[in-house]
């Protein structure tokens, strides 16, 4: 009956899915192949690519996915994942190392000779992949889905063309995918998929071996390492190129050449320095397009989201706190996050909301207002915007609040906080708004996850909104309790000193 079942389930299947070669909930069945392990006398000028061990490789790699579809079919999670990878059978074979490769051989990445070199591998790669599948269906049967319609796309006709199994049943609806193999190529120490080596060094970051904490740890590009071992020599040749020295139209067209023989897609992220401009980015795309490319990813450096890979210079300038130049303002944005803080002083209620970056959690900009019991609105407004001004100016939150506190006391705050004792904290409106504002740039820091220094100073006392305090000897000027020391009564908030 479980048998039945599913064969009744996969001919539901083709009844409905008749013109979608890749619907959703369709299987990712991948595997790579390191092209790094198919050059002979590596890094000489005796080098060479071993075609017959590689073609072998592939179809002993598309056998070993095909199977993985049978072996998998009851672990999928959904019924759906489970029809489709045996209606379709889609593998995805691919490639690592490719970029250790070339200078193993001593070709500069997207250049002619290596272009050339591309093009004879993946087409090698799918005429391979082809052949194999030809005969597991031969030996297994076809794909649920197959249809002679197959080899008239466009696909089998320019990369299989005048293969020996044409027309004949296929045991796998798709056949090459290019992944980015990040993981598995950097532990085996070749380039990830069809990219060039990010840097002969750099630093690598990650968040899972460190309970979620970003850690970084320095890497060295095993070929620079293998050749100068190789040469007895400390210089390096040429065609040992890294991301950033590759232009990204020899990026394009080397991805257009892989391309014509891959049938799903291809992983690839064109890395552009920081001077990039809107109008390169857009250029990059449209180039992409004319060639033929079903999709690409840039990464320009500097910018706001952290690369996973970063060279020291990009390193350096995502940690560095890069001071404005005199007399510049940033511009308000409206991407910020907002915290608000009701506080009550010596004239009322007063709400203070602070505007922060999400990413960075700089405090950025203020806005404050008084309650329906009271206050100066004049006076609000103008705080709010210099403050906001000097934020935007550059200027660090607790030099800000070190201003704010310099106000000295204010005469009806320290009336009300000896009478009723239920004030913000501080000694006056000025105080304690600075005192809210690094009460919500902490939480802001905690919310995003970020670090605060060791090195830096215990912050101001934060603002506790609404909160009365039970004073048995309060200071008449900001509520605090005062302590009697040598004849005298002193606030240690304040600074009020009266002595008997």
């Amino acid at each position: 009956m479980r048998g039945n079942s599913r064969k009744q389930r996969i001919k539901s299947l083709c009844d409905n899915i008749k013109e979608q070669p890749l619907p959703k909930h369709c299987c990712c069945n991948l595997g790579s192949l390191n092209l790094s392990e198919y050059v002979k006398n590596p890094y000489t000028d005796k080098s060479t690519f071993d075609w017959g061990e590689f073609v072998k490789d592939v179809v002993i790699a598309v056998r070993a996915l095909d199977v993985i579809l049978d072996e998998n079919a009851e672990r999928h999670p959904l019924k759906e994942q489970r029809d489709n990878s045996l209606y379709w059978r889609n593998v995805g074979l691919g490639v690592m190392g490719y970029g250790t490769a070339l200078m193993q051989l001593s070709l500069t990445y997207g250049s002619k000779p290596a272009l050339d070199f591309t093009e004879v591998l993946f087409k090698t790669l799918f005429r391979a992949a082809v052949d194999a599948s030809c005969a597991l269906a031969e030996e297994k049967g076809a794909f649920p889905g197959y249809t002679n319609k197959v080899w008239e796309s466009e696909i089998m006709r320019i990369a299989y063309g005048d293969g020996e199994n044409w027309g004949k049943p296929l045991r796998n609806c798709s056949l090459i995918s290019v992944a980015p193999t990040g993981t598995i190529s950097n532990i085996l120490g070749v380039s990830g998929g069809c990219e060039p080596e990010f840097a002969l060094s750099y630093t690598r970051k990650t968040e899972s071996l460190n309970g979620g904490e970003p850690q970084y740890f320095k890497v060295f590009c095993n070929a620079a390492k293998e050749y100068m071992r190789i040469n007895n020599t400390d210089v390096l040749p040429p065609w040992f190129v890294s991301s950033a020295d590759i232009h990204w139209k020899d990026r394009i067209d080397t991805q257009a050449v892989m391309q014509k023989y891959v049938d799903t897609a291809i992983s690839s992220t064109v890395n552009l320095p920081k001077e990039t401009t809107v109008d390169d980015i857009e250029q990059l795309y449209l180039y992409a397009w004319k060639k033929g490319l079903k999709g690409v990813t840039i990464f320009r450096d500097g910018c706001k989201r952290t690369g996973i890979l970063m060279t020291d210079k990009s390193n350096e300038h995502e940690h560095e706190v890069q001071p404005l130049p005199r007399g510049f303002i940033i511009p308000k944005s409206d991407d910020l996050v907002g915290k608000l803080r009701t506080l009550t002083t010596g004239c009322g209620s007063l709400h203070v909301t602070a505007f922060f970056d999400p990413f960075t959690g700089d405090f950025v900009h203020a806005f404050l207002s008084k309650g329906s019991t009271g206050g100066c609105a004049n006076f609000m407004v103008g705080l709010s915007r210099m403050i906001s001004l000097a934020a935007r100016g550059g200027i660090s939150l607790d030099d800000i609040v070190d201003q704010l506190n310099s106000c000295g006391s204010c005469s009806s705050y320290a009336v009300r906080s000896a009478t009723k004792h239920d004030t913000s904290k501080g000694s006056c409106c000025p105080m304690a708004i600075g005192n809210a504002l690094i009460d919500m740039h902490n939480e802001m820091l905690r919310d995003i996850g970020a670090d605060e220094s060791e090195d830096k100073p215990e912050p101001k006392p934060v603002a506790k909104p609404m909160q009365k305090l039970n004073k048995k000897n309060p200071c008449p000027s900001c509520g605090e309790e005062l302590v009697f020391e040598g004849g005298c009564n002193s606030c240690k908030n304040c600074g009020y000193s009266r002595c008997s």
